[in-house]
């Protein structure tokens, strides 16, 4: 993406027609230039129509991430944030895991407009749009050791469903370990990356990606059943207001996840659990699979399964699930 595409995206942000010629002067660019520009707005998923004698339009609007706006909803939890906003980036917890390695503060955040290589769990690549995602990654540090932190991606998802019913969202629940869903398709997920010493210290840099409006860009891009927030009852929601409200959220739970572990959010997590009682097929590391019925989740964020008389303990590292026939 080239910085001149952004800055005339932004321009162009509110939706209504501007003169080709009045964006290249405030671009201060030729008209051929502006036009090669905005050739690069496909590949960020965003459709401009070029209208003879109108000039150029968005297909819809765009809400730009905004520092201001984002801390003034914070309110004093913004003191408890170190908010950078980025308009691109590779990966923004690649980019936050060298900023904790160098020293960063608990509570330092990185959000980006646009992601060239977003990564989500095992591997995957997370698929994002301009304007129709959220993503950001959020550093904070423990002083227990990583095995202490059992649970966390749990915990995270809860305090996650909390915002986006907040900012509209209705039917919210979570699918075990780490994503957020909406009748069964995928809203959102999450990724926590840790470091530190086996004794604690601990740094975790928690990535979350929600699909806030998709369009059909980005829903041809993903090979999963998705939704969006918008889809799920936030029609009206702005990306700045769930952002806040995302991490107001967080900063509180990790604040108690930090005193009392899992084991305070797990009846929470347990009441949103999309999958109980379901029949799901348990795909391991290795590619084995075999079916189960979802049961609970244990203190330490181990998923319980029934398989024929046994229960299981299943651990994130090992496998995924998959609706054998999805409502």
């Amino acid at each position: 993406m080239s910085a001149l595409t952004l800055r005339a995206l932004r321009l162009l942000a509110d939706g209504r027609f501007h003169s080709g010629e009045a964006v290249a002067r405030s671009l201060e660019c030729s008209r051929a230039t502006l036009s090669e520009a905005m050739k690069g707005a496909a590949e960020l998923g965003v459709e401009v129509f070029s209208v003879p004698g109108k000039g150029y339009r968005l297909a819809r609007p765009i809400e730009f991430l905004d520092a201001h706006a984002i801390v003034a909803r914070l309110g004093p939890l913004a003191s408890r944030v170190r908010l950078t906003l980025l308009d691109e980036t590779g990966s923004t917890s690649t980019h936050l895991a060298s900023a904790a390695a160098a020293g960063a503060p608990s509570g330092t955040c990185v959000a980006a407009e646009w992601q060239r290589a977003g990564r989500g769990r095992r591997g995957r690549a997370w698929q994002a749009g301009l304007g129709d995602s959220l993503t950001f990654s959020l550093l904070w540090r423990f002083e227990q050791g990583p095995a202490q932190l059992a649970g966390l991606s749990l915990a995270v998802a809860v305090a996650a469903a909390r915002a986006l019913e907040a900012n509209g969202a209705r039917g919210v629940g979570v699918k075990w370990p780490n994503d957020l869903v909406c009748g069964w398709r995928k809203l959102g997920g999450i990724l926590i990356e840790t470091s530190g010493e086996m004794q604690g210290p601990t740094a975790a840099v928690i990535g979350i990606g929600i699909n806030f409006r998709m369009g059909e860009a980005l829903a041809s891009r993903i090979d999963q059943p998705a939704t969006d927030l918008a889809s799920c009852g936030g029609e009206a929601a702005s990306r700045n207001a769930l952002l806040a409200d995302l991490l107001a959220g967080l900063v509180q739970a990790l604040d108690r996840f930090s005193r009392e572990g899992f084991a305070a959010f797990r009846a929470e997590w347990s009441a949103l659990n999309a999958y109980a009682g379901r029949e799901v097929t348990v795909i391991a590391a290795d590619g084995a699979s075999s079916t189960a019925r979802v049961l609970d989740v244990a203190e330490d964020g181990a998923l319980l399964v029934s398989a024929g008389d046994a229960v299981r303990r299943l651990s994130s590292a090992e496998i995924s699930l998959r609706p054998l026939s999805p409502t």
